[in-house]
């Protein structure tokens, strides 16, 4: 795929997409941390009922280990893999009061080194609560880039990898929330809604098709 073709793709994501963010309610950098970690494997929905519940109790470090780990399961319990994330959320609010003044950190390297934080947690907090133009490859995006041809890998450091060099500057901020969200609703994982698609032209998952 060239280079004009991207810049036409993300040109017109921008347009379908004009407020381009998470979909995860937070009010602060510890509470999008929390919510991320919590949104591993389960769906930004059902973080978003759990948090309604567990941010006005506990949004700061110290009041979540006030709740402790079984506490914090009581709040979180209906989030897949709620035992181990209470485990790690402990140790992450534990690391950011001892190295970090309870802050969370700005950097790949000190979020990386958190309980339950991946290349992928990190890229989301660097990108959403810091303004830096990291891509998060989650399979949403690791779909889009697939499919469409923007950016083809055998994994997701791959797919990111190749993205970080190819999405056009100016959609570099925003290209994270873009594929998200339009592969959440019209680039689906099954019967993709190529029909309702505003790059479905550009598409090379659709030329392929109609070879």
């Amino acid at each position: 795929m060239n280079q004009s073709k991207r810049l036409e793709i993300f040109s017109r994501l921008a347009v379908a997409i004009p407020e381009p963010t998470t979909e995860l309610i937070y009010n602060s950098p510890f509470e999008l941390l929390i919510a991320v970690v919590l949104s591993a494997q389960a769906t930004d929905k059902s973080v978003n009922k759990a948090t309604a519940k567990l941010f006005p109790v506990a949004n700061t470090p110290q009041k979540v280990l006030a709740l402790g780990e079984t506490g914090l399961k009581e709040y979180i319990k209906t989030i897949g893999l709620y035992n181990s994330k209470a485990t790690n959320i402990i140790k992450l609010c534990q690391s950011l009061l001892e190295k970090h003044n309870g802050q969370v950190p700005q950097t790949r390297e000190q979020l990386e080194a958190l309980a339950g934080v991946g290349r992928k947690t990190a890229n989301v907090l660097l990108n959403t609560a810091f303004g830096q133009p990291t891509i998060a490859v989650d399979t949403h995006i690791y779909r889009v880039a697939n499919r469409t041809g923007l950016a083809i890998g055998k994994n997701v450091l791959e797919v990111e990898t190749k993205l970080d060099k190819t999405v056009p500057k100016q959609f570099k901020q925003d290209a994270h929330h873009l594929l998200i969200l339009h592969g959440r609703y019209t680039c689906i994982a099954r019967k993709p809604r190529c029909g309702s698609c505003v790059i479905e032209d550009l598409c090379e998952f659709n030329e392929k098709q109609n070879l």
